[in-house]
């Protein structure tokens, strides 16, 4: 008897196991599986001086009734594509893995996210700064319109919607962007600035090109988070110039966009926002008034990258960006590390 249901468990554990594999899609081509998700991702040269990383569902949980979406996040000075994406820390390893969790984050919200299938990619520059990177390439705007085309190659979805963010440096990825053209491309339907959006510039028309494509579509959004960085000291001196920070940029934005629209303002805990077209324009203002060093928590330890990409949405919580992460149990145990083989051209 003993032996009979030993042999009933056995073919129940190999009809289940052939009925996993069966199911399993091929990854897409030129992809490897994650050790520890249901994920796969390639690591991409897209560009001169460029590299990325893409990571996507695995095939068989990518749903062709759902939406595609693209988010292309813009690593900050000083992090490659493996510290912004994140993972578990641990006696040795660098800071820069645990303070961000993009990857983790991502995760959270796709989990979410009954409505779109969610592509995240991550770019880095040589010498881990996208301002010397444009500084060393004038042709920088039309050289990141040719760094998406290359990725989305790579992506065999259709019609993606796109979504570009960017944390501190990585906000001059997005600047260059918008200097390619005199408007903003139709697939894009979501900026997300993280205490990045210090270029923000009238003079390149700026102000117009997200005006005018705001207005062209309800369904696009213009989120920016900053804090008040005007008298925070870093070993006794100011970390600002009298007149650089997120929070002046923050104010040259609202002021360019007053010209347009008409904001209401609120103010929740320790944040002041101010917004227009019913949210879809949202300035997020941290007060600090411990002038404390925000750079980094208001994306990691404040979830700020999940609030950025999901507010205005089906899954947005009724909650501005606050400490404790809700991502831990998405964030993996050690970093992406590039296949042996050679990235992608």
């Amino acid at each position: 008897m003993r032996r009979y249901l030993l042999q009933i468990i056995i073919m129940s554990v190999i009809v289940v196991c052939s009925e996993n594999l069966f199911a399993a899609e091929p990854l897409w081509d030129g992809y490897v599986q994650s050790p520890w998700f249901d994920e796969q991702y390639q690591y991409l040269q897209p560009g001169l001086e460029v590299r990325a990383i893409i990571v996507a569902p695995r095939p068989e949980r990518i749903d062709p009734e759902r939406i595609n979406r693209v988010v292309l996040f813009a690593t900050p000075n000083g992090n490659s594509i493996e510290q912004t994406l994140g993972c578990e820390q641990k006696a040795g390893r660098d800071w820069h893995f645990d303070i961000q969790h993009i990857a983790a984050q991502h995760r959270q919200w796709q989990s979410l996210n009954e409505r779109e299938n969610l592509i995240l990619v991550c770019l880095d520059a040589k010498g881990l700064s996208w301002p010397g990177w444009r500084a060393r390439h004038p042709d920088n705007p039309q050289l990141i319109r040719n760094v998406i085309a290359a990725i989305f190659k790579q992506i065999p979805l259709k019609e993606p919607r796109l979504t570009l963010a960017c944390h501190s440096g990585g906000g001059s990825f997005l600047w260059g962007f918008l200097n390619g053209s005199d408007a903003i491309p139709s697939e894009v339907d979501r900026f997300v600035f993280l205490d990045a959006n210090y270029s923000f510039s009238t003079a390149d028309g700026h102000g117009k090109k997200f005006s005018d494509w705001l207005q062209s579509d309800k369904g696009r959004s213009l989120i920016v988070m900053a804090y008040d960085d005007r008298n925070v000291l870093f070993r006794g001196k100011k970390v600002v110039s009298p007149t650089g920070g997120t929070f002046r940029a923050t104010q040259r934005m609202r002021d360019e966009f007053e010209k347009t629209f008409t904001f209401k303002e609120s103010a929740t805990g320790e944040f002041k926002i101010a917004t227009a077209l019913e949210g879809r324009i949202r300035l997020l203002v941290h007060q600090n008034p411990r002038n404390q060093i925000l750079h980094t928590q208001l994306v990691g330890e404040m979830n700020g990258y999940l609030y950025g990409v999901t507010v205005n949405t089906a899954e947005a919580e009724e909650k501005l960006p606050v400490s404790p992460r809700s991502y831990t149990r998405w964030i993996q145990p050690e970093p992406f590390t590039m296949p042996e083989e050679k990235a992608a051209p």
